[in-house]
């Protein structure tokens, strides 16, 4: 799959340096956060997580490059994988080799932005992930 396709496989919640928690991708829903509470039901506490449920991998791992905000959190980047790429993930660290690469391009271009990016920012193709609100969740 390549990084292009991915709007409609993935919902992406992460924060920027200074930029609060939102849904950077939506898994081609208008409003992603029912699917994403769901996913991570019972998960909330968990620094690096995952978990298979109704075809779907809930995925939690910290910025990989140790990347901080503001406050000096480290940043979470957390993922709901649908489809055939779901299907490739059994583990944190397969999670993390799978879906990080198809990403980490894009999160470098707006992580230290000093507000939140648009879709376009991210550099992914817009037709199957409509614009999210500013609130993101």
């Amino acid at each position: 799959m390549s990084a292009l396709d991915l709007p409609g496989s993935l919902i992406w919640a992460t924060r920027g340096r200074s930029w609060g928690f939102r849904f950077l991708l939506n898994g081609g829903w208008s409003d992603p956060l029912l699917n994403y509470e769901r996913s991570f039901a019972g998960l909330e506490d968990e620094p690096a997580t995952w978990r298979r449920s109704a075809g779907k991998v809930a995925l939690r791992f910290p910025d990989p490059l140790g990347r901080k905000d503001a406050a000096g959190r480290v940043i979470p980047h957390e993922f709901v994988v649908s489809g055939a790429l779901a299907d490739e993930i059994d583990s944190v660290e397969d999670g993390r080799q799978q879906i990080w690469p198809l990403v980490a391009g894009a999160y470098a271009r707006v992580w230290d932005a000093e507000g939140p990016p648009s879709t376009a920012d991210l550099g992914f193709t817009t037709h199957d992930n409509p614009p999210l609100d500013a609130a993101g969740g």
